[in-house]
C-alpha cells in the first residue's frame, strides 16, 4: 500500500487586484443571479464565459420542481456560448453566487457535473481556461479546469 497525496493550486485575490477584463465578467456573472429560476433552493448562481474571440456569453441555473432536470449556470453558458461559436475556446470562466438574495461571502465551487463539462471544454481546444470563482471577500483563480478535478475523467479513459 502507497499513500499518495493531490495538491490544488490557486491564487486568492480581492475584487480590487484582479485584472479589469476579469473583474467585469465577474459583475456579468453576478448580473445573471439576477435572472436565475432558483424557487426551491434560493440558491441563484451566475456565470460567464469570455471566449478567445472576445465575445462574452452568459447563463444563469434553473431549476426544476424534479431536481435532475434543471441545469446549473456554468453549463448554460458554457453550451450557450459553444453553440453560437463551436470553433472558439474559452479563456475564462467566472462564477458567482447569492444565497437568499445576498451574494455569498466565499467562493462557491462548481459541481461535479459542470466541472466535468469544463473540462471537456478545455479538453477540446487543447488550451486552459482560467476559472475565477468569486465571493465577497475573495475571489479564487484557477489557472486551469485540471487544477480543479484531479484524476478527471477524459477521452482518454475510453481508449484504455
Amino acid at each position: 500500500m502507497e499513500k499518495q497525496h493531490i495538491d490544488t493550486e490557486f491564487t486568492t485575490y480581492t475584487f480590487a487586484e484582479l485584472p479589469e477584463i476579469f473583474q467585469q465578467l465577474i459583475l456579468k456573472a453576478q448580473e445573471q443571479t439576477q435572472k436565475a429560476y432558483a424557487p426551491y433552493s434560493h440558491f441563484a448562481v451566475g456565470a460567464a464565459i469570455l471566449l478567445e474571440n472576445g465575445e462574452v456569453f452568459a447563463g444563469s441555473n434553473q431549476e426544476n420542481a424534479a431536481y435532475p432536470s434543471g441545469l446549473c449556470a456554468e453549463r448554460v453558458a458554457l453550451f450557450y456560448a459553444n453553440a453560437q461559436y463551436p470553433e472558439v475556446p474559452v479563456k475564462a470562466l467566472a462564477v458567482a453566487a447569492k444565497v437568499n438574495g445576498d451574494f455569498a461571502a466565499t467562493p462557491v465551487s462548481p459541481c461535479g457535473a459542470c466541472r466535468q463539462v469544463m473540462l471537456e471544454t478545455e479538453t477540446r481546444f487543447a488550451q486552459p481556461i482560467t476559472l475565477l470563482l468569486h465571493g465577497k471577500e475573495q475571489t479564487y483563480v484557477f489557472d486551469s479546469v485540471t487544477t480543479l478535478l484531479p484524476l478527471s475523467f477524459t477521452e482518454a479513459n475510453l481508449k484504455n
